[in-house]
């Protein structure tokens, strides 16, 4: 399909696209001649993860081309590819709370107590990684913090929800080796990442909610 026809299917303006393949974000299309270029079904499912990324999950032009750029390195194995392109996504926030004095008893409490869960889980890459990983960084701040507002939890308290996560990392992967190629694989996992973690979120809320109903009534 030629440029007219990839703003069409897509509803992406023509200028929009032309600034998505300055920047990147959009390989460049086939040449057929000196000015003009065609395009397949490949360009349209990354012009609508470039959307997805920029309008729904308010990603910076900058942080999106380093995600995409991490999808489309065929050099990497795809556990490296995925995890280069997740990471480089912006996080979950850590809880709004001053930063806490180096010696912090409840940092190196968290830390701990993040070492025993994932031994206990079994979790060895994501034990080899620690602080390497955003997510385990995260995980112990917001454990912390937790832990200093007089909510302490321990490895028995976060086995049920870690177990469940599992689950559904595990379905995650299912359904993304339904898809062709690792690129597309890949792209699942960055679109699943930044549109589909609120599915889950809400899902949870609105389970705590029939649960509450039901146990205390309304």
């Amino acid at each position: 399909m030629r440029l007219a026809d990839l703003s069409e299917r897509s509803g992406v303006s023509l200028a929009t696209i032309k600034y998505y393949l300055r920047e990147g974000l959009l390989p460049p299309g086939r040449r057929v001649n000196t000015t003009q270029a065609e395009y397949d079904e490949s360009h349209l499912r990354r012009l609508r993860l470039v959307r997805a990324l920029i309008q729904v999950g308010r990603i910076p032009v900058a942080t999106a081309r380093e995600v995409l750029a991490h999808v489309d390195d065929d050099s990497l194995g795809l556990t490296i590819r995925l995890g280069a392109a997740l990471w480089a996504l912006p996080q979950c926030p850590e809880p709004p709370e001053p930063a806490p004095a180096a010696e912090d008893p409840s940092d190196a409490a968290a830390r701990s107590l993040v070492d025993d869960l994932l031994d206990r889980l079994g979790w060895s890459t994501a034990r080899e990684l620690g602080d390497l990983s955003p997510a385990h960084r995260s995980l112990v701040t917001t454990l912390a913090t937790l832990d200093r507002l007089g909510y302490p939890f321990d490895a028995d308290d976060l086995l049920p929800y870690a177990h469940s996560m599992e689950q559904a990392a595990a379905y995650d992967l299912d359904r993304m080796e339904l898809l062709p190629t690792p690129q597309e694989q890949a792209e699942y996992a960055v679109a699943g990442a930044v549109l589909f973690e609120p599915v889950l979120l809400n899902l949870r809320r609105l389970a705590q909610a029939e649960q509450s109903t039901r146990r205390y009534g309304l």
